[in-house]
């Protein structure tokens, strides 16, 4: 018999490790922009460059580790809330089963950091790594569901991440263009 929680500290470096990767990526993109505005030089006189570096990785580290564990606690309460309307398990030991799938975050977040230079990849990588664990968990909690209930545990999942996502595009859609309508041209 094996100790459950030797794996439970994987979630966190997985989030660690995409954050990252994400940081990494978007430090060379902030840096960049700072420099074809001009501003980088002048933010070179108060502060050394290794420093401005520094902090952009730090912020944009701590940024990307506060997105993915929001998206992490919102992905538990969505899974044991349909587990709540549709599993036939009370106790919770199917949850304990699918905690093995962290492997898989852990996995892609290692491939991530490798691919740090091309956020493109980096987003792949974090949306096949999600769809790997979502058929991991339809796998293992399959045995405790009936078939309305695997079909209503699906659908519950697949349409609050659908609205999830649908709303955070048509907020950023809209914050785009009262931007773009508050330009003069």
């Amino acid at each position: 018999m094996t100790n459950r929680y030797i794996t439970s500290h994987f979630p966190l470096i997985s989030i660690l490790l995409f954050s990252l990767a994400f940081a990494i990526f978007f430090q060379g993109f902030i840096l960049t922009q700072l420099v074809d505005l001009g501003i980088y030089n002048g933010m070179r006189e108060f502060i050394s460059e290794s420093g401005i570096k520094l902090t952009l990785l730090f912020l944009m580290q701590l940024f990307f580790f506060m997105v993915f564990s929001a998206l992490k606690l919102i992905a538990d309460t969505t899974i044991e809330l349909s587990m709540l309307f549709f599993s036939k398990d009370e106790e919770g030991t199917e949850l304990n089963k699918v905690k093995m799938g962290s492997w898989i975050f852990l996995i892609a977040s290692i491939l991530s950091l490798l691919l740090a230079q091309n956020v493109f990849l980096i987003v792949i990588v974090f949306l096949i790594a999600s769809l790997s664990y979502f058929i991991f968990l339809v796998y293992k909690i399959s045995n405790t569901l009936s078939l309305a209930g695997l079909i209503g545990f699906i659908f519950f999942q697949v349409i609050f991440w659908s609205a999830f996502i649908l709303t955070i595009t048509l907020a950023l859609v809209k914050l785009y263009n009262s931007f773009m309508a508050s330009l003069p041209f």
